[in-house]
């Protein structure tokens, strides 16, 4: 899915920036896409207006049922070539995936980021990553060992919170700010900036990831800031579900 609510976290801090590094206008009601290979075994990407088809697949598929992805030919408003995701997988009976042959003029393929070396899309990955298991991450912090916002908590930490404050005055592109069901009536938060992601829960602590400190999660206590900060925050989100 490509929407203002659900995109590759790996393409960008938001939904227009996920659009800008296929090429894509950010059109609100969004793009599926479908990452398939042709006869040769060549991969493509479709970009395909009939998000309806691709949620339904997604959901199907996850029910671990089969499901026949075709996207209409009026639908489809781009075919790119490569994959901008790394796929573990291959169509059965073609050759192993390959970037078409390309001519001169014609686009680069698309390639997944390069998460070999910390930045960006391996901060957004990892934040990803946090919020799918939350209940294991959550369950590595001792509430006793770390400091509340306010409780001289790491000044790049305070640097983020402060920049996700400032969303409430100046709101910032669609998709930089998610929330999510969560049990217990809670709701789940992604929020990215310039260099940092944040994971949380509305009722629970909250999780930062900063480009310049690759491989670190820093958890950050309630204290009296962060429940009024998530609250403002999930104000402002786009709403998965």
């Amino acid at each position: 899915m490509l929407t203002p609510a659900q995109f590759p976290g790996a393409l960008g801090d938001d939904y227009p920036a996920a659009c800008a590094a296929l090429g894509l206008r950010p059109v609100t009601r969004g793009y599926g896409l479908v990452l398939g290979q042709d006869g040769n075994g060549a991969r493509w990407t479709v970009v395909t207006r009939d998000t309806a088809l691709v949620a339904l697949a997604i959901a199907t598929w996850d029910c671990g049922m089969a499901y026949d992805l075709s996207p209409g030919d009026r639908d489809i408003v781009v075919s790119l070539p490569g994959w901008p995701l790394t796929l573990a997988v291959s169509a059965p009976g073609l050759a192993e995936p390959h970037d078409p042959p390309q001519e001169e003029g014609d686009r680069p393929p698309l390639v997944p980021p390069d998460t070999e070396q910390w930045g960006p899309a391996q901060r957004r990955l990892g934040a990803d990553e946090i919020a799918l298991r939350w209940h294991t991450w959550r369950s590595q912090v001792d509430d006793e060992n770390f400091a509340a916002p306010g409780e001289g908590r790491n000044p790049a930490v305070r640097r983020v919170l402060a920049e996700a404050q400032a969303y409430t005055d100046d709101p910032p592109p669609p998709g930089r700010i998610r929330s999510s069901y969560a049990e217990g009536g809670a709701r789940s938060l992604r929020a990215d900036g310039p260099g940092w992601s944040i994971v949380a829960r509305t009722d629970d602590i909250a999780f930062v990831l900063l480009d310049d400190k690759p491989g670190e999660v820093l958890p950050v206590g309630r204290g009296p800031e962060l429940p009024a900060l998530l609250e403002a925050l999930d104000k402002l989100a786009v709403r998965i579900d």
